[in-house]
């Protein structure tokens, strides 16, 4: 069976290893185009774009996809298989392949359909997701399901620690899910509309810390938005990004920080406390909360607040 594969973030490479270690034979990988990052703005490929072209793939990299169908048909590819590609595929693409377009979706379909649905999930403070393969069509993740397999969201989780497993349980999904194509084994089922959730691309806006909210639901926050876009909040006048934090007992007044020692910075919160274990103070690099502290960045009595001072 030959296959495009379309991609862009770290997420998405691990599927289109396997793959290629299943030795299915991988026609193109279609990425974004190259983009400025750092403070530089250098241009920088996508992480799936480095590892295709490290292994001599042909690699296309389409600004709008909908653009370049002759030449997505004159690959002459059974299926196409997208993950976190990006962009919204319009009918002449997905009438290009014979046997269709496919998805790994990094949820539970139709659990939270959308752009972010690992951070919502753990946002949500959900004890379960997983990942689904789902043939495209035009609706948002709403095409029917060929397979999907469940994952475990542990109590410390990031975005970041789930998407690492969810992206190896795509690995795994994918190719089930093109073994069953390739012979012809394929069933799919529709999803049920009235337990659809959607999510959005979220907004830098929304990663504010607010600490008059309860414990449990900041560190649900700064772990979802870990490692990005990452929640903040301000102290004495500069922002601070979190990483990591997570609920303890404790009172106070909101957003007052009651201890801080090499253990971690509290906080109180609307209700309980929070123990911030990394963070990054505006204009420096990810720290330990012990190195935050000894910094003589904060101390017992210092208030985060929700705006510049």
């Amino acid at each position: 069976m030959k296959i495009v594969y379309a991609g862009a973030p770290e997420f998405s490479v691990a599927p289109l290893q396997s793959i290629l270690a299943e030795g299915f034979s991988v026609l193109a990988v279609v990425t974004q185009p190259d983009r400025p990052a750092g403070r530089r703005a250098v241009l920088t490929p996508t992480p799936l774009k480095k590892y295709a072209q490290e292994r001599g793939l042909n690699v296309l990299t389409f600004d709008k996809i909908g653009k370049h169908i002759e030449e997505l048909r004159a690959l002459g590819a059974d299926v196409m298989v997208t993950c976190a590609y990006g962009q919204i595929l319009t009918q002449d693409v997905l009438d290009a392949f014979p046997l269709g377009v496919y998805n790994i979706h990094a949820s539970l379909l139709p659990c939270w359909r959308g752009a972010s649905p690992i951070q919502h999930a753990v946002l949500a403070g959900d004890r379960e997701t997983g990942v689904t393969v789902m043939k495209t069509e035009l609706g948002l993740d709403t095409g029917n399901v060929l397979l999907s397999e469940r994952e475990e969201v542990l109590p410390q989780d990031t975005s970041g620690t789930l998407s690492e497993r969810l992206s190896v349980l795509g690995a795994s999904c994918i190719c089930k899910a093109l073994r069953l194509l390739e012979c012809g084994q394929a069933s799919l089922h529709k999803q049920d509309e009235a337990h659809a959730t959607l999510c959005k691309k979220i907004k830098k806006e929304e990663c504010l810390v607010d600490f008059s909210q309860p414990a449990e639901r900041i560190c649900c926050l700064i772990r979802a938005m870990s490692p990005s876009p990452l929640a903040y909040a301000y102290l004495g006048g500069k922002l601070v990004n979190f990483y990591f934090a997570e609920p303890c007992e404790g009172s106070g007044t909101p957003g007052t920080v009651v201890r801080a020692d090499r253990t971690g910075v509290y906080v109180a919160a609307g209700r309980g406390c929070v123990r911030i274990e990394e963070l990054q103070p505006e204009g420096g690099k990810r720290m330990r909360a012990a190195d935050f502290v000894n910094g003589r960045k904060v101390s017992a009595g210092d208030v985060f607040t929700k705006e510049r001072e």
